[in-house]
């Protein structure tokens, strides 16, 4: 999965980004769980479906 594809996603949903790091950013879910993201081009399927289930919305 793109990276920008899993970061609409997350908006989308509700995310909020906390802060940007050098390696990762990180996100807040709409219930406040917390997960990071990484700054790659390509993400694996399965990472993002962890992300997602972490942040508590779907997946994509």
């Amino acid at each position: 999965m793109k990276h920008i594809d899993l970061i609409r996603h997350l908006e989308r949903s509700g995310c909020l980004l906390l802060r940007d790091g050098s390696n990762h950013s990180l996100y807040l879910g709409p219930d406040h769980p917390a997960a990071t993201v990484p700054r790659h081009r390509e993400i694996n399927d399965f990472l993002a479906r962890r992300i997602c289930r972490a942040l508590g919305i779907a997946e994509p």
